[in-house]
C-alpha cells in the first residue's frame, strides 16, 4: 500500500496541450488540468482567445501559454508544438479536443469542400498532433493522449454523417496508437462526449424542440455543461489511470445505454 498521502492526480511538472482550448470543453479541460498542478499550453486558431484562458490560468496562480493552431494546417501544428518546445521544452499531455462540423444536414446536399475541411481538422489535424506529441513523448518513456471523439461515433445523429464518420474514425485511430506506442509508454485513450452545451453544438441545444427531443433520451434527463467533461479528461491524463490506454470513456449522462 502506498503512503496515504499520494495523490494520483496530481500533474505537478507535466506540462500539457490542448487544442481548441479557447471554449467549450477544451477551456474546461485546461483549467481542470492546471488546478491539478500541469503547464497548460492553450492552442486554438485565434490566439486572443488562447490568451484569455492563459491569463485565466495564471491569474488563478498556475502556469500557461497561448499559442495559434489551426490544426487543418500541418505547418501551424508544427509551429505551435516548435513554440512549446522552445517554452517548456517538454511534453507530457495531449488533449486533441479542436474540432470542426461546418455542415449540418442531409448528406446528399453537403459538397465538397465542407467534406474536406471535416476529414482536414478531425482525423488528419488529431492524427498529426498525435505524431508529433509522440515524438516528444517517446524521448521521455512517457506521456498520455486523449482524443475527443463523440457519442455520435456510435449512434451517429441524423443530419451529421460525415461529422459521425470522422468521431468513428479517431476512436478507431486512438486503438491503433495505443497498440503502436504502448512499448514507448505512451498512452492513448478516447473521450467521447455526450451533447454539450457549447457554442459548437449551439444549433442543437439552442433549438427548443430538438432540445427537448434530446433530453428526454437521455436518463439523466439534461444536456450536459463542459465542465463535467473535464474531469474524465484529468483522470485519463493522471497515474489513477496507469494501465489504462486503448479504451474509449463515454460520458453522456445514459444515451449510449
Amino acid at each position: 500500500m502506498g503512503r496515504l498521502t499520494q495523490d494520483e492526480f496530481d500533474l505537478g511538472g507535466r506540462v500539457a496541450l490542448v487544442t481548441g482550448g479557447s471554449r467549450g470543453i477544451g477551456r474546461a479541460v485546461a483549467l481542470a488540468l492546471a488546478r491539478h498542478g500541469a503547464s497548460v499550453a492553450v492552442a486554438s486558431r485565434k490566439l486572443e482567445s488562447c490568451e484569455s484562458v492563459a491569463a485565466e490560468i495564471e491569474k488563478a496562480g498556475g502556469t500557461a501559454s497561448a499559442h495559434a493552431c489551426h490544426v487543418g494546417d500541418p505547418a501551424a501544428i508544427a509551429s505551435a508544438f516548435g513554440e512549446i518546445d522552445a517554452r517548456y521544452g517538454r511534453l507530457d499531455i495531449l488533449v486533441n479536443n479542436a474540432a470542426t462540423n461546418p455542415y449540418y444536414g442531409p448528406a446528399l446536399e453537403m459538397d465538397l469542400a465542407a467534406w474536406q475541411k471535416t476529414v482536414d481538422v478531425n482525423i488528419r489535424g488529431y492524427f498529426w498532433c498525435a505524431i508529433e506529441a509522440a515524438r516528444r513523448m517517446a524521448r521521455q518513456g512517457k506521456g498520455a493522449i486523449v482524443n475527443v471523439a463523440s457519442v455520435n461515433a456510435f449512434r451517429p445523429m441524423d443530419g451529421q454523417a460525415c461529422y459521425s464518420m470522422t468521431k468513428a474514425a479517431i476512436v478507431n485511430m486512438t486503438q491503433g496508437l495505443a497498440k503502436e506506442w504502448g512499448r514507448l509508454g505512451i498512452r492513448v485513450n478516447t473521450l467521447a462526449p455526450g451533447i454539450v452545451e457549447t457554442r459548437f453544438a449551439a444549433a442543437i441545444h439552442q433549438d427548443d424542440r430538438l432540445r427537448s427531443a434530446l433530453e428526454r433520451q437521455v436518463p439523466l434527463g439534461r444536456i450536459a455543461q463542459p465542465e463535467e467533461m473535464a474531469g474524465a479528461v484529468v483522470y485519463l491524463v493522471s497515474d489513477a489511470a496507469s494501465y489504462t490506454t486503448g479504451s474509449c470513456l463515454t460520458v453522456d449522462g445514459g444515451w449510449l445505454a
